[in-house]
């Protein structure tokens, strides 16, 4: 008896196994709905010169979009191809950023402006297919988003083939069941106006900078947010070596936060320093070249965040050594 019940015991978690594996690998090529805003490119120059700010300063675009290679660079200020190359390994697989120059076989040349718009705003590719939900633009306003992609545009084009999205077991059932396109969060501005407020400090922190991306805590596996904003907490590993990770610090203006205390001047002195460890992943370099009016408003928006107890004593702390080697 006990036999006969093992052996269909067997013969059920085998076959629900079997077919869990079949829905994954049918939702691998899973395709998407999504609208295409109204934006199209311009030749104007200083709709391009916004653009290329955002992209090389807040937006920190080249932080990840440029060749490996050239990562120093772009902490310097030099304005360096964003051809894509960049990879990074985390718990789904090992994802590849994508050759964002205007090459019509391995870059955005092949795409029109409506498609790349939605991809930024709704995290659907021309195919379809989902974007891992690691950029902040879906609540970019329109004319701003016109700007970035006005500067993509106006970038020389640049040969490079990235190599596909690698998935592991993990990341196969991650994409089939919990992954869904994202979009905005409310109605998109067709337009912001620039100035120290915290409104406008919110819309830098949340949609253009992502400081909420990295100093949320967030599950690694899908990019969903897990915690309280700003709270801080979010442990990544260090580019430079093996040694150390680093652990984001608390924003928020609770007594715990890395901020309590800070004048605003204390505060846009911290980012005029730039990086101080290397391999951070804080794109200290294209921040530090924000104006004072956009680090003020930076400043006043966090000072509004819900404050949240979460005390981290250290940014920048050694890998904890496993036991077993």
């Amino acid at each position: 008896m006990i036999k006969k019940i093992l052996k269909w015991t067997g013969i059920i978690i085998g076959s629900i196994l079997l077919l869990v594996t079949i829905v994954v690998a049918m939702r691998q090529d899973m395709k998407y709905e999504a609208p295409y805003p109204d934006i199209k490119a311009s030749a104007d120059s200083s709709v391009i010169a916004r653009g290329k700010y955002l992209a090389l300063g807040p937006a920190h675009c080249a932080s990840c979009h440029a060749d490996p290679a050239n990562l120093e660079l772009v902490e310097k200020g030099v304005e360096v191809p964003l051809s894509g190359g960049n990879v990074f390994n985390l718990p789904v697989g090992n994802i590849y950023v994508r050759n964002i120059t205007p090459d019509k076989e391995t870059g955005i040349g092949r795409y029109t402006d409506a498609e790349i718009a939605r991809e930024l705003r709704y995290g659907v590719r021309p195919d379809g297919s989902i974007v891992m939900p690691f950029m902040p633009f879906h609540n970019v306003s329109d004319e701003d988003l016109t700007a970035i992609i006005s500067f993509l545009r106006s970038q020389p084009p640049v040969k490079n083939k990235v190599p596909e999205n690698t998935t592991n077991v993990l990341g196969k059932i991650v994409k089939a069941f919990l992954l869904k396109p994202e979009g905005p969060t409310g109605v998109v501005p067709k337009k912001v106006k620039q100035d120290t407020s915290a409104a406008y400090g919110e819309y830098l922190a949340t949609s253009v900078a992502n400081c909420k991306g990295c100093h949320t805590p967030r599950d690694m596996m899908t990019g969903a947010f897990t915690g309280e904003p700003f709270s801080g907490g979010m442990i990544m590993g260090s580019s430079a070596d093996d040694k150390y990770d680093f652990i984001t610090p608390n924003l928020t203006p609770d007594s715990t936060g890395r901020l309590f205390g800070w004048t605003q001047d204390m505060f846009i002195k911290r980012f005029r320093m730039g990086k101080i460890y290397p391999g951070t992943h804080m794109p200290w370099g294209p921040f530090s070249r924000m104006s004072d009016d956009e680090l003020k408003a930076i400043y006043n928006y966090l000072q509004t965040v819900k404050p949240v107890k979460n005390y981290i004593p250290q940014t920048r702390v050694e890998k904890k050594k496993d036991k077993d080697k």
